[in-house]
This record gives C-alpha cells, structure tokens and sequence, in this order.
C-alpha cells in the first residue's frame, strides 16, 4: 500500500516548509533514508530522507512552494501503484494538530533520521536523530535538555540547533553582564572575544569606549587664507610637474667641524649662531653654478636658465608654509647668509615679509633636519625645476676604508621636474652636492 509522505514539522515554530528541491523523480526507486527532498523551515535548509523503500509515485508541489506541516506531499509505493491524481485534503495541521502530528508519526514514510538515545538513567530515553546527536556531541549538550519537536518529543537536528544558538546569545561572563547592565549597554550589540565568542569585562568597556569616540565630533576647519593658498599651490605643483626624486646619504663629519669651528667667529661678526642651512645654502648654490638645468624656471613652456643663484628656504609659519628668497647666494659668504636666512626667517614667523622677498626664488631648500625626519620627498615650487629636501643628522654605522665606523649622517633628496632635467644630470648634480657637503672647507677658498 502507497505511503504518503509528509512535510515534516522540524520545529516548534515551523508552520510551513518552502520546497527547495526534490532529489528524487517520479518513477524513481527510493531506498529507506535515501534523500527524497530538501526544504527551507524558518531556521535552516534540511534534507528530508525517505522512511520507506519503493518508487516516488507522486509529486504534489513545485519547487519554491509553501507548504503547510503535516501536509501530504507524496506517495511511495510500489511501482505502478495508483495514488491520488491531486494532493489530498484535510491535513491542514491547525484545529487539530495533535490529531494530524500523531497521524503524521503513524503514517509518515518519511524518515527524518529517527533513532531511540539512551541517557544516563537507566529506564529513561531520548528520542532523537542523529542528526541531532551529531550537533550534540560536537557541541557538548545534554540531549535531555533540549527540547524535541517531532513525533513523541524527538529530538531533531533543527532543536538542537536551536537550543545551541539560545546558548550561544547568553555567552557572557556574569561581571561583563554586570558591567552592561550598569551602564545600559544592549549585549546584543557586543562583539564578544571569549571562547565561543563569550562577552567578556573588556570586550563590554572596549564597546563603551569606541561609543564615546564615536560620540565626539571631529572639528572642523575651512581651508582659507594661507592654508588654503598653500593648498592650491601644492596641488597645482603635484598634479602639473611630474615628479621623481633621487636620495643620498651625506656623511656630515667634515661639515660639522666647519661649523663648529667658525660658529664663534660668525657669531662674534652677525650676532647668531651659524646653522648648518647656511652651511647647506652655500655648497648648494656652489654646486648649482655647475648644473644650471637644476637652477633654471619653467614658464609657458619656456624653460629659462636663471643667472642667479637664489634660494628659497621654506619656513612653516601657523597655518601655512613661506617661503622667502635670499638672493645672489653664490656670491655671499656664511656670515650674510647667517643673518639673511635668520632675518627671513623671523620676519616670516611675524608676518612681516615684503612681496620681494617672497619671490624670485630659483631653487627651494626645504629643511626638516630639527625634526625627527630622515628623508622625504618635497613638491617642487613652481615654476622652479627642482627642490631640495634635507633631514636630521644622525649617527649611524658606515663602512670607511674595510671598517665599520659610526658617522653623522644626513639624507638628501632632490625632487626634479622631469620635464626639464634627466635623472643623469639630476643625479650628477646630487652627486657634486654630496661630495661638496662632504668637504666642505673648499667652500671657503
């Protein structure tokens, strides 16, 4: 005699399954615990296994339907067997569903993985799938806690399931329950960093604390004024000029005794204290002489080749950057030099700088050696062709003749307008620059 088959109830909650797709044909032979259809309940996607052997006669329903629980779905039989042409009626599992459930138990074909579990007391039994037993074990639960769904209390695959994700949304340690509870936080909003993603204490003050920085407001400040002129220049630089840059590490050995050296006499004579941009300033406009590329403009698509040595020296005032222009470098010793970068350098900090000492610049140094900065790459200041970035000096291991020494080093970086320069004669004049930096007591012949 044919067996119908039932859509299963797989939950409490279940009150219908969505078919998803049938794994067996009409026509097919089906074995006991075969896969004959898979369905979606409100949790999970299950395969639904046939609980008699015979041929699938009849499918009832298209795949994506709604199907209520209890309902007859199809019939297994023998082969050739007549059942039904339309799905039968008076299944529907409401007004009387215990009737209906325990006609379902009695009469389902459909196995979903039944199997009797022994617990620990010796005349007491769980019923449950081993499904459901797999979920268990691995999970560690008591099958005797969960409670079953399917004909007779078993326990099936989707209570299992359930019960492990009511457990897992109480992962918490009792003190970061407390904590949350003080401060009103919603556990359910936590991300818990404990085993099984257990909330823990931190994880319920790390989440109160991203709340209070999310909570404070950035400040915000509109690009006007210098800021805003230095902004524009820049970008104009960047995106106009291609860019490259070359690097060399200086040792600064010589040029600090250079310094140290006539620091008294400069001092003595100016009234400040010579600083190694003066020292910089006069072997940089002593190499430019020899590579008049580096110290040459570009204007409207011109390039013109400057005479004139004259350096601007970028000076970070508030809000923006300046930078005045000391001319005719190339024929001042480092004693004008030391009180025009420092005169410059004040009257820019104060604001005081006339517009003719704000232009004219031919080359550009820009000097971040008083900060903790090695190296960086400078945007050139157009319409200049190149600029000279320089970095604190300081001490590190060299090889000198076979032998590891220790040296006040210092990097150098050009930043050159490749338009205008190759990378062979930029290099060369890096070159000349680090060997003239290197000795520098030819500066004063």
């Amino acid at each position: 005699m044919a067996k119908e088959v039932f859509m299963p109830k797989l939950s409490s909650t279940m009150e219908v399954g969505t078919l998803l797709q049938w794994l067996k044909e009409e026509g097919d032979s089906v074995e006991i615990g075969e896969p004959l259809f898979e369905i979606m309940t409100d949790k999970i996607n299950i395969e639904v296994e046939s609980y008699e052997e015979g041929f699938l006669l009849k499918k009832y329903y298209q795949v994506d339907e709604e199907i209520p629980v209890n309902t007859v779905i199809a019939y297994v039989g023998e082969e050739n067997e007549e059942v039904p042409e339309e799905a039968p009626e008076g299944q529907d599992q409401d007004d009387s569903g215990t009737a209906n459930k325990e006609s379902a138990e009695e009469n389902d074909p459909v196995k979903v993985e039944e199997e009797e579990v022994t617990t620990t007391t010796a005349n007491e039994k769980v019923r449950a799938t081993p499904a459901s037993r797999r979920v268990a074990r691995e999970n560690n639960l008591s099958l005797k806690s969960i409670e079953g769904s399917g004909p007779k209390g078993r326990v099936q695959e989707a209570d299992a399931l359930a019960f492990l994700d009511l457990k897992d949304k109480n992962l918490v340690t009792p003190l970061a329950e407390k904590i949350a509870a003080d401060k009103g936080i919603n556990l359910d909003q936590v991300q818990g960093s404990g085993s099984r993603g257990k909330i823990t204490k931190e994880d319920v003050l790390g989440h109160v604390s991203s709340e209070s920085t999310a909570d404070e407001k950035p400040e915000r400040i509109k690009l006007k004024g210098l800021r805003k002129a230095v902004a524009d220049k820049m970008l104009e630089s960047a995106q106009s000029i291609p860019h490259v840059t070359l690097t060399s590490d200086v040792d600064m050995t010589k040029a600090i005794e250079v310094r140290k050296s006539l620091l008294p006499v400069v001092e003595e004579q100016t009234g400040y204290r010579l600083s190694y941009t003066e020292i910089i300033m006069k072997a940089t406009a002593h190499v430019l002489g020899n590579h008049p590329t580096v110290n040459a403009s570009l204007v409207d698509n011109e390039i013109v080749m400057n005479k004139s040595v004259n350096l601007g020296l970028a000076v970070a005032v508030e809000n923006g950057l300046i930078v005045p222009s000391v001319p005719n470098v190339q024929a001042k010793g480092l004693a004008d030099l030391t009180v025009l970068s420092k005169t410059l350098g004040m009257k820019a900090r104060d604001n005081k700088l006339t517009p003719a000492e704000m232009t004219g610049s031919t080359f550009t140094i820009s000097n971040l050696g008083m900060y903790a900065i090695d190296g960086f790459t400078p945007i050139i200041n157009p319409p200049e062709t190149a600029i000279l970035g320089v970095g604190r000096i300081i001490e590190k291991p060299v090889v000198v003749d076979d032998s590891v020494v220790v040296r006040p080093m210092m990097v150098v970086s050009l930043s050159f307008d490749h338009r205008v320069i190759d990378g062979a004669p930029a290099a060369a004049f890096l070159t000349e620059l680090k060997e003239r930096l290197e000795n520098p007591y030819g500066l004063l012949v």
